[in-house]
């Protein structure tokens, strides 16, 4: 995995085939939907448009990697390229916002796969993410599922995402492997003190809900 050795400048966009690419196809599937609502007196309601956005696999789980230091808990964070937060620049916006996204700042996350199945392939999966996103070697035991699943949009979005925590102290770091993906070029790994991390997300200086969730429920969990 390529870190802090390539500087992503710039995402270039190549070819908008919008136009002409099917809803169905592609890493996320559109949905365009007409729709009416059934009611218990037996009538309906108009007919309205519904647009639903899904990923070939529902679900996502979202791993806080977190360590004990001299001054408390820390988390690891991952600045990772985000085209679609990188493209709202240049577009109209309610609230003036100067930041340029191409780089995000998040916690380990990833979508589960097809052999994923119930809590252990959640574990599992959580696992996997930390070794290739994190470079920490962990059992499945020591992923801990942090209360229930939460939409993040669920107006257009089908996915929920099931946050976990993991203990990372005293383990050795690994170089992560990624994917391969070149969106994984440039992405930088950052150890930050979590009263800070959540400060900075309460600020809207770390824009990851994921992240903000995570730590608010590892700590409604500490003694």
């Amino acid at each position: 995995m390529r870190t802090e050795q390539t500087t992503v400048t710039d995402i270039e966009i190549i070819e908008d085939f919008s136009a002409t690419a099917r809803c169905d196809e592609g890493f996320l599937r559109l949905r365009r939907l007409r729709c009416r609502n059934r009611r218990a007196d037996g009538t309906t309601s108009p007919v309205y448009r519904v647009d639903v956005v899904d990923r070939p696999r529902l679900d996502a789980v979202a791993v806080l990697v977190y360590r004990r230091g001299a001054s408390g808990l820390e988390v690891l964070t991952r600045q990772n390229l985000r085209p679609a937060a990188y493209f709202r620049k240049g577009k109209e916006m309610v609230v003036p916002d100067p930041v340029s996204y191409l780089l995000v700042e998040e916690l380990v996350a990833g979508v589960m796969e097809v052999e994923d199945k119930g809590e252990e392939g959640l574990r599992r999966r959580a696992v996997e993410e930390v070794r290739e996103e994190a470079g920490y070697e962990v059992r499945p035991e020591e992923i801990r599922l942090l209360g229930g699943a939460f939409f993040v949009a669920p107006g257009i979005l089908s996915e929920k995402v099931f946050p976990t925590a993991v203990d990372v102290t005293g383990k050795p770091a690994h170089e992560p492997r990624g994917d391969g993906s070149p969106l994984e070029e440039g992405t930088r790994l950052r150890w930050r003190p979590l009263p800070e991390v959540l400060a900075a997300c309460r600020r809207g200086e770390v824009p990851d809900a994921k992240l903000e969730i995570a730590i608010t429920r590892l700590l409604a969990e500490q003694p």
